[in-house]
């Protein structure tokens, strides 16, 4: 099969295309025929070598697609060959297991059903960015029904599942972004509110918008640009998630002591096997229902996956990136 493969790590050049053996599922284990492979920040930073996680060598990446079952080893029985699934979160590590690749070794605890009205490509927009914005939205931010949300870079993958989710939940939404076309997107997907990040004074629109009040939550993107003017846009008790990072940023505390507001952390890395249970519980509601589309902003094929790692870090994104592997 063609496989996407880092032998070295270093730069987005270490994502070689190569031809290896067919991997074969194990005792507990399945193989799928991976037709779309989501491409997310995580996976650049991974090849570094210099990320958090670091997996042994050689390997192949990608944590998120979708396809059909294959084959099913020993002892699997609540998945059979031919279902359509999306595959979300790390399992096996090494070639043959990340999804960059025709065939992918899973765990039964990373797949999940995949509605017939999600194409593959939307399948592969699905395991981190939803997955992200429910936890972020939900199990550390605790928004609820009749909040206001600013989801802050709200036109790529992230973005716009917290715009989704939240709109689903009876949340009222503020989106921003850098781009007319995004923020198109972005309305279509349930905003009530859309601002241009790139306009002078832009916070004085989003005051606006909640009437001098403030939001309750916002899910921010870029914490290293915005953390502290986030928290000016703040009611009482609102709260921050940190979901991008790219460097450090000063803060005046004193905005946060006044409004008794806080600032969370995440990475789905720190997330329980019972929380995922809830999460893909809603997401499969919610494609089944109608109230989640994702987008696919652009697909790229398997062989020009350096490429992508190099378009996933740069700004302007609408949608997710998804890689197609040879028909």
């Amino acid at each position: 099969m063609k496989a996407i493969v880092v032998r070295e790590f270093g730069g987005p050049e270490r994502l070689k295309l190569e031809d290896v053996p067919d991997p074969k599922p194990g005792a507990g284990e399945v193989l799928v025929r991976i037709r779309a492979a989501g491409v997310n920040p995580v996976d650049a930073y991974i090849h570094t070598g210099t990320y958090a996680r670091k997996p042994p060598l050689p390997y192949t990446p990608g944590f998120d697609g979708a396809g059909e079952v294959e084959a099913v080893g020993d002892g699997v029985t609540t998945i059979q060959r031919g279902n359509r699934v999306y595959v979300a979160g790390p399992g096996k590590s090494g070639v043959g297991a990340g999804t960059y690749a025709e065939l992918a070794i899973c765990l039964p605890s990373q797949l999940h059903p995949l509605p017939a009205r999600i194409s593959f490509g939307q399948g592969a927009a699905l395991g981190v960015p939803y997955c992200t914005a429910y936890r972020a939205l939900f199990q550390r931010a605790w928004a609820k029904p009749g909040d206001t949300v600013l989801v802050h870079g709200a036109t790529g993958g992230v973005g716009i599942a917290a715009v989704e989710l939240a709109h689903a939940r009876g949340i009222r939404v503020i989106g921003t972004g850098g781009s007319d076309a995004g923020l198109a997107t972005v309305r279509e997907h349930g905003a009530d509110v859309t601002v241009s990040h790139r306009a002078d004074n832009y916070t004085d629109e989003i005051k606006k918008a909640t009437g001098g009040r403030g939001v309750d939550v916002i899910i921010e993107m870029a914490a290293h640009i915005n953390l502290d003017r986030d928290l000016g846009l703040l009611t009482r008790n609102g709260r921050v998630v940190a979901v991008g990072n790219r460097g450090r940023v000063e803060i005046n505390p004193r905005d946060a002591m006044g409004r008794a507001a806080a600032i969370l952390g995440m990475t789905l890395f720190n997330v329980s096997d019972a929380d995922f249970v809830e999460i893909h519980a809603a997401l499969i509601e919610g494609l089944t229902n109608g109230t989640l589309n994702p987008v696919v902003g652009r697909e790229m094929p398997l062989a020009n996956a350096a490429r992508a790692h190099e378009a996933v870090m740069e700004p302007g994104a609408r949608g997710k990136i998804v890689l197609v592997p040879p028909a």
